[in-house]
């Protein structure tokens, strides 16, 4: 299936090394297709991960062995599949996933726990261990390559590869972030996205790696949708080597923790965004701010219920400013809110406050912002101090073509 660039494609960034990392890719032919779809992260003795995951009660089984990977907190190899989730395929999945562990960790002369695997693609379908081993062949003898044939690899229905970085100075050390990601559609995630990956060579101890993961991820990939729809393989690993030469991170009061996590927060948003611009059909991405509710995680719910609104979302792909399909989504998120304090704005118009529309509204300048890509959509209860901003794109019939074609 080829598929046209999303207008909201952004150009993939000139990312720098992370020392201790070297990547490669292959081509394990999961898919009837001709390109590499076998991405392969070899990592330095000594690598810290952290990670966060699907909550799908039907996750697959590299979500599931991963979660108790990122536990022991070291990595040494990451393989990225794509083409076959290897999703709701029982004891065979499992058998394949174990397969390619031990494959790598007898090459790699480590324990095949601090190898992570994941996959992506059609789900219920097992994994070939004929071709899962001779793609870990092909893909360990391969050159090594650049970021960007790494994150290429990785996709599926994505129409651009999607990369970001970022950098903090620890005091005298400066520390390089390199992030690549895929992802599309089945994007409403609950803790992670799709597929997405962060190297830095920072020194940071595991189990602080995972605590500002966690806290970053609450307010990046838990902040998008495009579908709503929760897939069975999100995942978000990031891998420390500590290579730059930084005094260990280990907890908030160490030197040079906050500038990390900043740029650690940095990173993740930017993926996010960047998957939210490849929303299958997408020609419009939105941002909405939600203010006044009761609290932080009150008004991500009623953020996201706007966001996942199909009413909403061929609202905005057709340029109409229905402020009363916003006050339905309100409505409906379950979440504490006041029809009389309701306020409502787009591109930084006002079209209702308080609960009533404006009596000198002025739909021209909202009609103009509607006309453009990026869509900004305010959202004021009036009832507290919570604040949360999520990101989503407009629902178009290229949705429904892509997913309608999708294993074919």
């Amino acid at each position: 299936m080829d598929l046209a660039q999303s207008p909201l494609a952004r150009p993939f960034p000139d990312l720098p090394a992370i020392d201790g990392v070297i990547l490669r890719v292959a081509r394990a032919r999961y898919k009837n297709w001709d390109r590499a779809d076998l991405t392969f992260a070899e990592f330095a003795p000594a690598t810290s991960v952290a990670g966060v995951f699907t909550k799908s009660a039907c996750a697959s089984s590299e979500v599931e062995m991963g979660r108790e990977q990122v536990r022991l907190g070291s990595a040494r190899a990451l393989v990225v599949n794509a083409g076959n989730s290897n999703a709701f395929t029982g004891v065979r999945g499992r058998e394949a996933v174990e397969q390619i562990m031990a494959q790598v960790a007898e090459a790699l002369d480590c324990e095949p726990s601090s190898v992570f695997v994941s996959s992506t693609g059609v789900i219920g379908v097992p994994l070939p261990k004929d071709k899962a081993r001779a793609g870990v062949a092909a893909v360990l003898e391969a050159e090594p390559c650049g970021w960007e044939e790494a994150a290429s690899a990785i996709g599926t229905t994505d129409t651009f590869t999607k990369g970001a970085k970022s950098s903090a100075l620890l005091g005298e050390t400066r520390v390089e972030l390199a992030g690549i990601i895929k992802g599309s559609g089945m994007i409403a995630p609950d803790l992670a996205t799709m597929l997405g990956y962060i190297f830095t060579d920072a020194a940071i101890g595991a189990a602080f790696f995972q605590e500002m993961l966690s806290k970053a991820n609450a307010a990046t990939f838990s902040c998008i949708t495009v579908d709503g729809d929760t897939s069975t393989s999100d995942t978000v690993l990031a891998f420390a080597t500590g290579a730059a030469g930084n005094t260990p991170l280990a907890s908030w009061d160490d030197a040079g923790a906050d500038a990390f996590y900043a740029a650690l927060l940095d990173i993740c948003r930017e993926l996010a965004q960047l998957v939210v611009r490849d929303g299958e059909g997408a020609q419009k991405f939105i941002e909405i701010a939600i203010a006044g509710a009761k609290d932080d995680e009150s008004a991500r719910r009623v953020g996201l219920a706007i966001a996942n609104s199909p009413l909403v979302k061929t609202a905005i792909a057709g340029g109409d400013a229905n402020w009363g399909r916003v006050v339905m989504a309100v409505g409906k998120a379950g979440e504490p809110a006041d029809r009389d304090r309701l306020s409502i704005g787009f591109g930084g118009t006002w079209a209702a406050k308080d609960g009533q529309p404006l009596a000198n509204y002025d739909e021209a300048p909202v009609a103009r912002h509607l006309e453009g890509e990026d869509i900004r959509m305010d959202v004021d209860l009036g009832i507290g101090e919570g604040r949360a901003t999520v990101w989503t794109c407009d629902l178009t019939h290229g949705y429904i073509s892509i997913n309608a074609d999708y294993r074919s």
